[in-house]
């Protein structure tokens, strides 16, 4: 990407832009693919990478962004934002065994990928228990196995295809390259 190598060294907010950017754009493009789209591994490795209070704020701008200006807003939106929200606070949390040594871990990260498919999507399936209720839950999950599925694999194909190069771009662009920095909270 030769827009971000332009930028200045150590940018993260700038580089957090560009991965809203991609999010959101990811979306709505592969909106005919039913959910196969990039976010969840974005705001993984943003988790890793920047923290958890980023990859939060990652997730539910892309979530709100992308469904008002084309996807559709509803009640759901808040379970999309906070799902992904989650799947960054995990990838935050996972930052020391997801990376070791210097080079992201393709096979964890291969299979918290795909769960944090799984998981988002329950998750997101919790939003039915505002309408019809609970009695619904259990046929909803299991109606939405398919789409899990789908899920898991789009993850797994985004892993393959864009954690290496996007790992390298939001190493060079992180405030702080040590470990450490991955733990500290957002201060105002």
């Amino acid at each position: 990407m030769r827009s971000e190598r332009s930028l200045r060294s150590q940018s993260q907010w700038t580089m957090l832009a560009l991965l809203f950017v991609f999010g959101v754009s990811g979306r709505i493009l592969l909106d005919p693919l039913p959910n196969v789209q990039p976010v969840t591994v974005l705001v993984l490795l943003a988790g890793v990478y920047y923290g958890a209070p980023r990859a939060f704020a990652l997730a539910a701008t892309i979530a709100l962004a992308s469904n008002i200006l084309y996807l559709g807003h509803g009640p759901w939106t808040i379970f999309q934002a906070v799902g992904w929200g989650l799947v960054g606070v995990l990838g935050a949390s996972l930052a020391d065994r997801l990376i070791v040594d210097g080079q992201l871990r393709m096979t964890p990260l291969v299979i918290v990928a795909a769960g944090s498919g799984f998981a988002f999507n329950w998750f997101v399936s919790l939003s039915i228990l505002l309408g019809p209720g609970s009695s619904m839950l259990v046929p909803y999950l299991l109606n939405g196995l398919s789409f899990d599925l789908y899920h898991a694999a789009g993850n797994i194909a985004f892993v393959a295809w864009m954690s290496a190069p996007l790992g390298e771009m939001m190493l060079r662009h992180r405030k702080d390259p040590s470990r450490k920095s991955v733990r500290d909270v957002a201060s105002n």
